[in-house]
């Protein structure tokens, strides 16, 4: 049934694909719905949550998915540096380039990542996961989600004032500009190098190793009853698969945590060729300003917000940007790829999922709209851009996840 409803979304996307086309800027359209799709399908598949990465670092050593975050910034630094070069030649001519996300530093960012990163240890996810996550029948998920949309009129109602008090006179530090492309490039990879160093000691950890050892226990199979299923085979023949058997194969158990970390540097590279850097919150917060301003309930005017890069809030249409469209790709690639995998549960929502949802959604929404985006559009386009706010928000985020996860384990 599961595969039956998987060829069902496949078949609405193409739809989807075919109707966007024909509007205006349709090219753009159905290139967003092309690389959200292969987000959706490489973070279903890989398992690409910057929590859970974060979580199994932590609480398991295991460094195998912050490996992957690291790569895929890793790639993006490389990538962008090759775009932004063409674009902008000389950095140290005081421009930033258009649309990509460079924000303000100051203790607000740092506030915006340490709320961010306590969302999502309570809700159980970042926005983006809770978006495919979506497809796997999570509980807690629709609830952050509505809990993010009503983050985001928090944040805007407290937007003005957190101006006034600090963003407004705070340094907006590009990296290329002070160091040139190549030296930012090589500063960076150095600080990624360092950081690869450090998480590969992980793999000599006994968390780690105990953990690998209770997986091989938990996977074991009848070795005898496996020898006489291929007895009289050929060995060379089959180990090579047919490609039945390769497709097969993709729609089992997970994907390495590596591949996830490759498909989203290379999309996120290929975005700010053909369209704006990814990020997963720009339609929501647009979407919750414009409901909030009808409703009357933030300040009209939001001292700014509109000036700086980033996920961007600007009231415009909704569901035709490219950031809704993208999102929609996401989130049916997710759910053809948890069907096809058969990873789709539905469950009934308690009440404790719900106040999870709600309560580390608003966490979210709020440091996601104070700190101009979220894992994907401020942490991951913004270090990858060599914006020293994304490693500024990143390094508040996870320290604080870290910091939760003690007090939880030890308290809760």
């Amino acid at each position: 049934m599961q595969r039956v409803a998987s060829w069902g979304v496949w078949s609405l996307l193409l739809l989807w694909g075919t109707w966007l086309q024909a509007q205006a800027g349709g090219a753009t359209l159905v290139f967003a719905l092309t690389c959200g799709v292969a987000l959706g399908v490489a973070f279903q598949r890989s398992r690409f949550c910057f929590y859970c990465h974060a979580r199994d670092w932590f609480e398991n050593r295991d460094p195998r998915g912050m490996l992957a975050i690291v790569l895929a910034v890793a790639i993006g630094l490389i990538g962008y540096t090759a775009v932004l070069g063409g674009w902008i030649v000389n950095p140290a001519a005081g421009r930033l380039p258009p649309d990509i996300h460079i924000g303000p530093v100051s203790w607000v960012l740092l506030l915006a990542g340490a709320a961010f990163g306590l969302g999502m240890v309570v809700s159980g996810s970042c926005i983006s996961a809770h978006w495919y996550r979506l497809s796997e029948g999570s509980t807690v998920s629709p609830f952050a989600l509505i809990g993010t949309a009503m983050g985001f009129v928090v944040g805007f109602k407290s937007w003005n004032g957190l101006y006034s008090l600090a963003i407004a006179d705070a340094p907006v530090v590009w990296l290329p500009a002070h160091l040139g492309y190549g030296g930012a490039l090589v500063v960076q990879l150095a600080v990624l190098v360092a950081v690869v160093v450090y998480l590969w000691r992980g793999f000599a950890s006994p968390l780690y190793q105990q953990k690998v050892a209770n997986a091989q226990l938990g996977q074991q199979v009848d070795h005898h009853k496996q020898a006489q299923a291929t007895q009289g085979r050929i060995s060379a023949a089959a180990s090579v698969p047919n490609l039945h058997q390769v497709w097969a194969q993709l729609w089992q158990g997970r994907w390495p945590y590596w591949t996830g970390g490759l498909v989203v540097g290379l999309v996120g590279v290929l975005a700010i060729i053909r369209m704006k850097p990814l990020g997963v919150t720009a339609f929501l917060g647009t979407a919750s300003r414009q409901w909030a301003d009808a409703q009357g309930w933030i300040p009209a005017t939001m001292h700014g917000l509109d000036g700086f890069a980033g996920c961007s809030t600007t009231p415009q249409s909704t569901w035709l940007m490219p950031n809704a469209v993208l999102l929609t790709g996401i989130v049916g690639g997710a759910f053809a790829a948890a069907f096809l995998s058969r990873q789709f549960v539905f469950k009934i929502p308690g009440a404790r999922d719900v106040v999870r949802g709600l309560s580390g959604g608003l966490l979210l929404g709020w440091g996601a709209m104070v700190g101009l985006g979220c894992t994907v559009g401020t942490l991951l386009s913004g270090s990858q851009a060599g914006a020293v706010s994304g490693w500024v928000f990143g390094a508040a985020m996870f320290a604080t996840i870290g910091l939760a996860l003690k007090i939880k384990a030890r308290w809760l």
